[in-house]
């Protein structure tokens, strides 16, 4: 039987904010019912906070300190192996229908001799996915156009300059004033596109038309929603499904604001996250976000029911995650970047049709999984070759079928504050900007180039209000977590031509006629021997 992937990424969905992620009161009775079905990993961290190279890592199943894009509209450097090449091995291909937040290394490939436009070039340039229908979210009028939603909108009669920013990111009031849906005073008005064309319901009905087509070769479909990212323009009836009853307490501390590590201090006092110290204002930006939330189960839930009606789930897995969080105000923050579990961690849940999985159906996992876990699951439950020289997270189907396994002791993430003003507030020279979080599953450890390392003990602070990183008496654990970073630093997977067994299996220098500090021709023999014998 053939075997097909259907791979679900949000934008800046929190881990939190589903129901069988433990929110209280938002509905998800879909996605519930799809962890009920497979298995869902609590504690799954991205390999970054934020949309590029998080992607990247997710992509390419390496870290960031291995492929390099580090920020967003950092270019994914010619050659990087992604999903899609290690699909293409064995006859799979990688299908895109969404977003990638992909920037193609347009100069290495010049440097190369690459056309862009050819047929390489051009599977460089959509990080190794073939595109089935294009929908990278933020399009604002005089920026890059998403060509595929535009066209559609404009053959569905929703005409302008730029139909996606006068349609979908636009809002309207009772009187029915068209209004900016950027601005977060807005967030509670419905947005003007009606909702069987917003951006969720169109993208659904695109991976529904591609699995109708879909026939031969085996594929990985990436379903890559731009919701519930900003801005908050839901459609009716999603615009005010939910409100301040709904909206939980936000996580935060009044220490925080004066005792907070540099790099988070700055981060409380910029615009996107000032805006939630304002009356009201997360109330109605979260209710907002929530209901963009619900509109996404809803359209899960329809491709799920096409799924069962055409027989799709006997033969594929459903992968469902998001590519970083939202802070949403917590610890004074908006928007995401750093290291609290508001921000770095992420659902994840994983449908194995297989019968080996049916003893784990409906379970929670705890133990750590990472974004970059997903690449080589995907390759192994296609049944392809898992280069574990090139791919530095690991699969999970182990896990999912209930095989004993070693598994990982720790989870890292990665940031990067040169791009932002956070930089220059501090004066660092902007190689001395990255940040690395190392988790154990109770010491989340941050180290920051010439800046104070930060120590959570997420099993006495679960939400993560103390800093222990300056206290002596939790200098030890500072240091044995300093030593994973160290590990880890040291264990990236750079040697992507060669194998771990052909360096193993390789002969010796004087097994292939090279001599070298050999003293005679005796010497020489009894060598020869020991390596034939």
């Amino acid at each position: 039987m053939t075997k097909n992937v259907l791979f679900i990424m949000c934008d800046q969905l929190r881990a939190d904010y589903l129901g069988c992620g433990g929110h209280p009161t938002i509905r998800t009775p879909n996605i519930d019912a799809l962890a009920a079905r497979g298995v869902q990993f609590s504690q799954s961290y991205v390999q970054s906070p934020i949309c590029g190279p998080s992607r990247m890592s997710t992509y390419t199943g390496r870290y960031v300190r291995s492929h390099g894009s580090d920020y967003n509209q950092v270019p994914l450097r010619v050659g990087e192996w992604t999903l899609g090449d290690h699909l293409n091995k064995f006859g799979a291909r990688a299908v895109l229908c969404g977003k990638t937040h992909m920037r193609a290394d347009v100069d290495g490939m010049a440097r190369l001799g690459i056309d862009p436009d050819s047929p390489k070039g051009r599977h460089i340039a959509e990080c190794g996915f073939d595109v089935w229908d294009r929908l990278d979210g933020l399009h604002p009028t005089g920026g890059r156009a998403p060509s595929h939603y535009n066209d559609y909108l404009r053959r569905h009669g929703f005409d302008g300059e730029n139909p996606w920013e006068e349609w979908a990111a636009s809002v309207v009031d009772i009187d029915g004033k068209v209004k900016n849906g950027w601005l977060n005073e807005n967030a509670h008005l419905p947005a003007r596109i009606p909702e069987e064309h917003s951006e969720t319901a169109y993208s659904t009905t695109r991976a529904i038309e591609f699995m109708q087509q879909a026939d031969g070769d085996p594929w990985c479909l990436h379903l890559s929603y731009i919701k519930p990212h900003w801005p908050m323009a839901a459609p009716a009836p999603y615009h005010d499904m939910y409100g301040p009853d709904d909206i939980v307490a936000p996580v935060r501390a009044g220490h925080e604001k004066t005792d907070a590590h540099p790099v988070y201090r700055h981060n409380q006092d910029v615009r996107h996250s000032q805006i939630y110290n304002r009356d009201g204002a997360r109330e109605k930006v979260i209710a907002s976000y929530m209901g963009l939330i619900t509109q996404i189960d809803d359209h899960i839930g329809r491709l799920i029911t096409f799924m069962e009606d055409t027989g799709r789930m006997m033969d594929t897995m459903i992968v469902f995650t998001s590519d970083h969080g939202d802070y949403l105000g917590d610890h004074w923050m908006g928007e995401k970047l750093y290291f609290h579990d508001q921000s770095v961690r992420v659902p994840m849940i994983i449908y194995d049709p297989s019968p080996q999985a049916d003893a784990t159906r409906g379970t929670t996992d705890p133990r750590l999984s990472e974004a970059i876990d997903l690449a080589p699951t995907i390759v192994d439950f296609m049944g392809g070759d898992v280069q574990s020289h090139i791919l530095e997270g690991r699969s999970l189907l182990p896990l999912i079928r209930g095989e004993e396994t070693d598994w990982r002791t720790c989870a890292f993430s990665q940031a990067d504050f040169s791009h932002i003003s956070t930089r220059a507030a501090l004066g660092h020279p902007a190689e001395d900007c990255g940040m690395v979080m190392a988790f154990d599953g109770r010491w989340k450890y941050v180290y920051a180039k010439g800046l104070p390392a930060m120590l959570f003990d997420l099993e006495t602070d679960p939400q993560e209000f103390n800093d222990l990183g300056g206290d002596p008496a939790f200098a030890d654990e500072c240091g044995r977590m300093q030593a994973h970073v160290l590990d880890w630093a040291l264990g990236g997977k750079t040697r992507v031509t060669q194998t771990q067994a052909e360096i193993e299996n390789a002969k010796p220098a004087s097994a292939s006629g090279i001599l070298i500090g050999f003293w005679d021709e005796a010497e020489h023999r009894a060598a020869q021997a020991r390596n034939n014998s």
